[in-house]
């Protein structure tokens, strides 16, 4: 099955590297029109060049802001004014044990991991409402399912992005929009390890091309009839017949 984008602009938010990047990059190899963010202006353009090298004719945007904050999504908005499709990559992760974990970092991961997706749903999902087409795909984390005991404020974040992604679905309802949420599993970036963990039905890391696959399929006309669901690319890794 062939997904051809062309025509269609799309936003992929933290965006230049790892998953970020490689969403984009596959969204551009369809046929899309993609906006890299980051927050740093020189690391942006670099991410914008390496798709552009990837990808024969991309048509790739920089634009640096700092999506977790009301001024950056603000900066988004009003440098990029409607999209056809939205991808909530950005987030923050890292180990803690749960008793250490402030309030500060709680709120920060809050900022980063939900209010972030919120803010430019907020922003574009109208727009895509009133046109009758759109994607709005928010990019969470098996950890959303099985809470990591040593990440436990990113699986809670992760929980609330299932939760935020199904109430704009129904917000969305009968309009052509679709809106889902994609549990991506273990994987791999810089300096990860090779997966030893009997969870994983594939028994090796996701690579980010195999997301930004699916992000594909879910921002085309073919996935019509996907919404308000959580779909995963975890390698099998959440041991549960539903998310």
């Amino acid at each position: 099955m062939k997904t051809d984008l062309t025509g269609r602009r799309a936003l992929v938010s933290g965006s230049t590297q790892g998953i970020g990047l490689a969403i984009a990059t596959e969204l551009a190899r369809s046929g899309a029109a993609v906006v890299i963010n980051g927050r740093d202006q020189a690391k942006t353009e670099r991410a914008a060049n390496t798709i552009r090298q990837e990808v024969q004719d991309a048509e790739v945007t920089a634009v640096a802001a700092d999506l977790a904050s009301a001024a950056g999504a603000d900066k988004m908005k009003a440098k990029v004014g409607e999209l056809d499709i939205l991808v909530n990559n950005l987030g923050i992760y890292g180990a803690k044990p749960v008793f250490e974990i402030d309030d500060d970092e709680w709120r920060r991961y809050f900022e980063v991991n939900v209010l972030s997706a919120v803010r430019l749903i907020r922003y574009y999902l109208p727009g895509m409402m009133e046109r009758g087409f759109g994607r709005v795909l928010s990019i969470a984390s098996e950890s959303a399912v099985a809470t990591p005991l040593h990440m436990v404020h990113l699986g809670v974040t992760k929980t609330a992005l299932l939760a935020v992604t199904r109430g704009f679905a129904k917000a969305a309802a009968g309009t052509g929009v679709i809106v889902n949420s994609v549990l991506a599993g273990p994987t791999r970036g810089p300096g990860s390890e090779e997966l030893d963990d009997p969870n994983s039905l594939i028994q090796r890391l996701v690579e980010p091309s195999e997301i930004g696959n699916l992000i594909v399929y879910l921002s085309s006309t073919q996935a019509s009839a996907t919404t308000g669901g959580a779909i995963r690319v975890d390698g099998g890794y959440i041991d549960s017949i539903l998310p």
